[in-house]
């Protein structure tokens, strides 16, 4: 089961469905709606993913809309017209992010340069001194 939720806790959830499409996006919207350069998503069918709160929707595309939290902005989930059945879920929203690893990236084509060379630069274990 993995467990997640929103940075003020308002907005908890449980998953007790095994994960798919384990994904890092680097499309300009999941950007945007999280201020990151890449954002890691996982899907489970909306049917084992419980919620407890009221997250905010705001319709992003066509098809999409992204669920936050409206008390502290946290990027939760994606809902798609086009896959009713399934719901993505912000990975690094989870309480042990380990759990879900990515396995592929969408919309590299997308993706900012400087992210490849993120391995190359200075490394704090903690806040910078």
């Amino acid at each position: 089961m993995l467990q997640g939720g929103c940075l003020c806790g308002a907005i908890r959830y449980t998953a007790d469905g095994t994960p798919f499409h384990e994904s890092i996006c680097h499309c300009s919207l999941c950007r945007r709606a999280s201020g990151a350069p890449l954002v890691a998503w996982f899907s489970v069918a909306r049917t084992r993913l419980s919620i407890s709160g009221h997250p905010a929707w705001f319709r992003s595309s066509e098809h999409g809309e992204r669920g936050f939290c409206a008390a502290c902005g946290s990027a939760l989930f994606f809902r798609s017209s086009a896959h009713p059945d399934e719901i993505d879920v912000t990975t690094a929203s989870l309480d042990d992010p380990r759990q879900v690893p990515p396995r592929d990236q969408l919309y590299v084509a997308d993706r900012i340069p400087w992210v490849e060379s993120l391995s190359r630069l200075q490394a704090f274990s903690g806040a910078r001194e």
